[in-house]
């Protein structure tokens, strides 16, 4: 008798309240949200509890549909200091670069078409000029993401065939990425030299056989070798596959096309410089030090890019028209000399620590509560393992810092902060600066919650 007293779908879709929501989420997913109502009236009345009414079977529905059509990947302020947050979304795009992708993606684009000729174009073309003219590479070409730009390389040049490592390379980065699954993958063979510590160019010079089809070299993105260790130069690598006729492969990851140096970081491999040592092919990211969106880059010889243009596995991982547009336009602060001033990443490494003091200072007053102190930010992405840069910090004394945290992520605009030493910690190098007023709203109405709390103030 309890079940027959729920109404039906019928009766609630005559409700007024039913009809907004209707008007607001359409007319089948209103009739979904409502019949998972329903259902979960029945479970809970076949449990003992008592009838609904009909207004708590559609606030029920309501619930359903706003979290049915909440989207899951939304905005943050990233607060960590963490630049490169691989977990956020790495590199903020500069203003032009999201110009350059709202023009391409409200209509038609060149994507492939050759204006000039009136003919079908090719979408590799479009950032190739600059990355040539930036690099000094003889060629280019822009892949989705640079595991792909790996995959797409051995695949292409050494399946069935040797591939020379050292086994210090053999490298895992985010998400279980290994070097040697990659290489299984490709169907290239795997030939490791040298030692975990030490490997020397005359374990290289060893493996070289009739079966080689490259030297490769990974980049230490993510750790540091230390203590009794040796690593040939690239530019001995390439002297030895040169004498073998062997080309010499660098997978960089990061990207810089600038010197970390100038900004009190340890050097971070340039693409530049691996070209110039001899490297006939390097493969880079497009969201990490160069500050661009998700993509695989590869530059070097023109006859090993033709080969990977031509591979089918190249359109499987090509890059979309958002994706070249927003690189391009990241590439042009490059060539026009203002990278520093025009993309977020250069911003936030270059940032005076002065700037960042008054910023915190600024914070602790608008808040009434905190102080500024010095930390430490990172620069993150899988880059310069180990390497810090002094800042400034907002630190916050919290009976739960962990709950006040919580509270930053269901922020109308969700805030990610950090905490050390049971304080929370919020560091503007890697808030934008026009995030201020509207981070310090937040953090307020977040501790307004947490005051109101039975734990007490924070400090």
């Amino acid at each position: 008798m309890s079940l027959r007293q729920l109404p039906s779908v019928d009766v609630l879709l005559q409700q007024p309240h039913t009809r907004r929501l209707t008007e607001a989420y359409g007319r089948e997913l209103t009739l979904d949200a409502l019949r998972s109502a329903l259902q979960g009236a029945r479970d809970a009345v076949r449990a003992g509890q008592p009838v609904p009414s009909a207004e708590v079977l559609l606030e029920s529905a309501q619930r359903n549909l706003a979290e049915w059509t909440s989207p899951s990947l939304v905005p943050v302020i990233n607060a960590t200091g963490v630049i490169l947050h691989t977990n956020l979304g790495r590199a903020p795009l500069s203003a032009s670069a999201l110009r350059a992708m709202q023009q391409v993606a409200q209509g038609y684009a060149t994507l492939e078409y050759d204006l000039p000729s009136g003919q079908r174009g090719t979408r590799t073309a479009h950032a190739e000029r600059l990355l040539t003219r930036i690099t000094g590479a003889e060629a280019a070409l822009v892949v989705n993401n640079n595991a792909g730009a790996v995959l797409l390389a051995l695949t292409a040049l050494a399946k069935g065939r040797e591939v020379i490592i050292a086994r210090s390379q053999l490298v895992e980065v985010g998400g279980g990425f290994r070097i040697p699954d990659v290489m299984r993958q490709s169907g290239a063979r795997l030939v490791e030299v040298g030692t975990s510590n030490r490997t020397h160019p005359a374990d290289f010079e060893e493996a070289l056989g009739a079966r080689t089809a490259m030297m490769l070299r990974a980049h230490h993105s993510n750790f540091r070798l230390v203590g009794f260790t040796s690593e040939p130069t690239l530019a001995e690598m390439a002297g030895i596959a040169a004498a073998h006729q062997v080309p010499v492969v660098d997978d960089l990851g990061s990207g810089a096309l600038l010197d970390t140096a100038a900004f009190g970081l340890g050097h971070e491999p340039m693409v530049q410089e691996s070209l110039a040592a001899g490297a006939a092919l390097v493969m880079f990211s497009g969201d990490k030090l160069l500050g661009g969106p998700q993509a695989g880059i590869l530059v070097g010889h023109e006859a090993l890019m033709a080969r990977l243009r031509k591979h089918p596995l190249a359109r499987a991982l090509r890059a979309d028209k958002l994706c070249l547009a927003a690189l391009e336009a990241t590439l042009l602060h490059y060539a026009r000399g203002e990278a520093l001033q025009a993309l977020p990443v250069w911003q936030m490494i270059a940032a005076p620590l002065s700037t960042l003091r008054v910023r915190a200072e600024r914070w602790a007053t608008e808040i009434g509560r905190g102080q500024a102190i010095e930390s430490r930010s990172t620069v993150g992405g899988g880059s310069l393992p180990e390497e810090t840069l002094p800042t400034w910090a907002l630190a916050l004394s919290l009976p739960k810092p962990q709950t006040v945290l919580a509270r930053l992520r269901q922020a109308s605009l969700p805030i990610i902060a950090r905490v050390e030493e049971e304080r929370v910690l919020l560091d503007p190098r890697t808030v934008l600066p026009d995030q201020d007023d509207l981070l310090l709203r937040l953090l307020a109405e977040a501790l307004a919650a947490s005051d109101a709390s039975p734990t007490g103030k924070a400090s």
